[in-house]
């Protein structure tokens, strides 16, 4: 599913899912169609600017799952700080927290089949913004392909067993006390 209301690609759209959104609701911090999981939806224009365009940094966490065996060098590399190539050929330094994790306990199905024969990798990476297919990019340069990417926070706000699909909605306040930003009116 595409994190959009409406595209010109002939593509599964969020308005497919059986749930009334008011109008003016839209997505935040999108996932590419490659992702899944933790999506804000809100009605509030200003959320986006004070979670993602603020002076303070807002913490996603994604569960990555990966080719191969990742070592403790190539962590290292993570947190540290890997080149990346964006818009126009420039470079961006782009660093996160990383961790090797036990295979999550995930409730839906995956696109991805896993295998015996095939190494993998379960990564817990945090990190303050998410730009530029982010994750996706420095796990590539590190010599591993993303098989699977979940975002399961954004701040205290967390995915927990919500299934694809499922909309939870949450009280403003505590939408806002979850997102550690100010609520404004």
């Amino acid at each position: 599913m595409v994190s959009q209301f409406v595209s010109s690609h002939d593509v599964n759209l969020l308005g497919s899912i059986d749930f009334y959104f008011p109008e003016g609701t839209h997505a935040i911090g999108r996932l590419d169609n490659l992702s899944e999981g933790l999506l804000i939806l809100t009605t509030n224009k200003k959320v986006t600017k004070l979670l993602f365009q603020g002076e303070k940094p807002h913490e996603r966490v994604y569960l990555v799952l990966v080719n191969k065996q990742v070592s403790p060098e190539n962590i290292a590399r993570l947190q540290n700080g890997v080149a990346l190539v964006i818009e126009n050929g420039a470079t961006y330094m782009s660093s996160c927290k990383a961790e090797i994790v036990a295979e999550p306990p995930f409730n839906f199905n995956s696109p991805y089949i896993m295998t015996e024969h095939i190494d993998y990798t379960w990564l817990r990476i945090s990190l303050t913004e998410g730009k530029f297919h982010q994750v996706r990019k420095m796990v590539k340069a590190i010599g591993h392909k993303v098989k699977r990417l979940v975002r399961v926070s954004i701040e205290n706000l967390q995915l927990d067993d919500l299934q694809p699909g499922e909309v939870k909605e949450l009280d403003e306040k505590e939408f806002f006390r979850l997102l550690r930003i100010q609520h404004y009116k």
